[in-house]
């Protein structure tokens, strides 16, 4: 039975690079991976293809060309596609989202995979961001301890939870102090009903993947940053998913924040910043 698993976040945060990880590691433990990024950026596959782009499914529907040859195998065997998206300011990258995966499921490009891995954007407002949801996926959200991060990763709970999907856990992405976010991302945790499925402490090697367009297990496969990736993968793999999941009141998700940081006005601070 196929395992679709649908990474969210707040843009930036890290989501292609922990769903990169997680599918070079199955990829390398023999399961059949298919890694799909869903972002208009079409950055997901660069560390499985040495910084290489393939070319996107809404560019071969543009062109009238064949959607399979945008299915390449990259680092550890693993089927590696990005969707793509319009040009700046001109369609929308959603419905492009819904246009290729009727195309996807059509084809059956994906239909032997056994672990299918979507990194999407963290906007679940337009319905098409909506759809890896929809595609039996368990849904993980990778958040920092910061206000915004945890801001989006709360819409994505909304999101989640009217989708009638599976919600599997947070990925916490450290950015600045690792003890003080984690206090922080587990409250959030407890109080939207799930649990922290894996923590990433910063890393400065990622910069070197980066820049190479490998993944830490190319560079340094028996390192500690290496096995950092691999308990999280190998949780993911042990997890059951539940579907209750609820998002915060914007209010609520605030007097989480007041309790570490009590000294200051940050309700007034962050309300001045939507306005």
């Amino acid at each position: 039975m196929q395992r679709n698993i649908a990474i969210y976040g707040k843009g930036g945060i890290g989501k292609s690079t922990v769903a990169s990880h997680l599918a070079v590691y199955w990829g390398l433990k023999g399961y059949r991976v298919a890694l799909i990024g869903c972002d208009p950026k079409r950055d997901t596959t660069l560390l499985l293809t040495g910084n290489r782009r393939v070319k996107t499914v809404l560019q071969a529907l543009k062109n009238n060309e064949a959607v399979e040859q945008c299915f390449e195998k990259g680092y550890a065997d693993v089927l590696c596609s990005e969707i793509g998206g319009p040009e700046p300011g001109v369609g929308c990258a959603g419905r492009g989202l819904l246009l290729a995966f009727e195309l996807i499921d059509r084809l059956g490009v994906i239909r032997d995979a056994e672990i299918v891995i979507y990194d999407v954007p963290g906007d679940v407002v337009c319905g098409g961001f909506v759809v890896p949801m929809k595609r039996g996926s368990e849904v993980y959200v990778v958040t920092s301890g910061e206000y915004l991060s945890l801001y989006a990763a709360n819409n994505i709970c909304n999101g989640t939870k009217n989708a009638g999907a599976k919600f599997g856990g947070i990925i916490l992405n450290s950015k600045f102090d690792l003890d003080f976010e984690s206090r922080i991302v587990e409250e959030f945790a407890k109080a939207v009903g799930t649990k922290i499925i894996g923590v990433i402490p910063y890393l400065r090697k990622l910069k070197e993947c980066e820049i190479a367009g490998k993944t830490i297990f190319q560079l340094q496969e028996n390192s500690k940053e290496a096995e950092i990736f691999q308990n999280v993968a190998e949780r993911i793999l042990k997890n059951e998913p539940s579907t209750k999941i609820s998002g915060l009141e914007d209010e609520d998700l605030i007097a989480i924040f007041e309790k570490f940081y009590p000294s200051s006005s940050f309700s007034q601070t962050q309300n001045s910043q939507k306005e």
